[in-house]
């Protein structure tokens, strides 16, 4: 009996002594860390809906159009028939109706019609434009406020920033595609003036006139071209900078044209090879290798041959530059002009006119 008490009392401390260990063990064991969940996926790499919904209702589609004027005997009706000139897309800019597209799309167009994605559709004959950005303006009025879009500063965007594409490719209205900057400030000669945003969202015909717009739902470009040999998108696409719209937009809200200065000289880009056999530096200025007749740059005594180095105090490197300085500075007043003659420094005064209408339209190229 005494053994078998022996062996209770053997097995009770066993007992006790692998609980005890079990819940020491515990104890000292330090707490197991929960898994750690994947970092959620940022919101604009899964849908864009929410800047879709905010873009959409301001994006309209344009259909140009142009009377048939017939002569009265040769009526059968007594109204004017009217025939398509062709459709694009626009953006309302502002919520009194201020639209905002590309001048190709209403060029020639006695009216247009204009239709939101609401349903709602305007004739409007209040149409001003400026070929020599392709940019225009139509104005249509309605009983409310409309919904628009800003314009955003298309010189914050960087090259591989998210972009969206809208517009009525084919006559798909409401269409949006999506891609990134791909490129900024091109200069393809497709304008006289130009500031592209290069994208690769899909842009075909029936985009043009359409916003290129941030993930903010801000426009950052107005698409404008496809730079392609099929005429389809083949990953460039092509939009006029907001901040060119700006200034552009500004002037034909204000005075229904815009109003450029010019020199009226023909002129080159200074590469390397030129700058040593000029023996200026490459990127000083600009060669003048053609005067027109009767303009400032002639009356100012600017010659063939004249190195421009800058104008009205501003630098200039490149016939871009040069452009851009010049129809911005005010008209009628006289500027300094800083050049270099038969390697000599020298200046001269020149009196900044208005550009005749069709200047710079022939297509020569560097023409200013």
């Amino acid at each position: 009996m005494f053994r078998h008490s022996r062996c209770a009392f053997a097995f009770i401390l066993l007992t006790f002594g692998a609980t005890a260990g079990f819940f020491l063990n515990s104890a000292v064991r330090p707490l197991q860390a929960e898994p750690k969940l994947p970092p959620p996926i940022p919101k604009e790499l899964t849908s864009y809906r929410e800047v879709v919904k905010k873009v959409l209702p301001a994006v309209v589609n344009i259909e140009s159009k142009s009377r048939v004027r017939r002569p009265l005997r040769l009526r059968d009706d007594p109204k004017d028939k009217s025939i398509e000139l062709g459709t694009g897309t626009g953006m309302i800019v502002d919520a009194k109706g201020i639209i905002l597209t590309n001048y190709h799309v209403v060029e020639g167009a006695d009216f247009v019609e204009v239709k939101l994605t609401d349903g709602r559709k305007f004739v409007s004959q209040d149409i001003v434009g400026d070929k020599k950005t392709d940019l225009a303006i139509v104005r249509i009025q309605a009983s409310a406020p409309l919904p628009f879009l800003p314009l955003g500063d298309s010189n914050e965007m960087e090259v591989g920033d998210h972009v969206l594409a809208v517009g009525a490719p084919f006559g798909l209205t409401g269409s949006v595609t999506h891609g990134i900057v791909s490129g900024k400030s091109r200069n393809l000669k497709l304008n006289v003036y130009e500031d592209f945003v290069q994208t690769d969202a899909a842009i075909n015909p029936g985009n043009s006139g359409g916003p290129l717009v941030n993930l903010e739902g801000q426009v950052i470009g107005i698409n404008s071209a496809i730079k392609s040999r099929s005429g389809g998108f083949q990953g460039v696409g092509l939009a006029i900078s907001s901040n060119l719209a700006k200034v552009v937009m500004g002037q034909l809200l204000k005075d229904g044209v815009v109003r450029r200065g010019y020199l009226g000289v023909q002129i080159r880009d200074i590469d390397a090879e030129m700058a040593e056999k000029l023996q200026v530096k490459e990127k000083l200025g600009v060669l003048v290798t053609k005067v027109f007749a009767d303009t400032p740059g002639a009356k100012g005594g600017l010659k063939v041959g004249d190195i421009l180095i800058t104008i009205g105090g501003k630098p200039v490197r490149d016939g871009t530059e040069l452009q851009k300085v010049v129809s911005s500075l005010p008209l009628g007043q006289s500027v300094e002009v800083a050049l270099i003659r038969a390697g000599a420094s020298i200046s001269a005064k020149v009196v900044i006119e208005e550009q005749p209408g069709d200047y710079g339209l022939s297509g020569a190229k560097g023409e200013e």
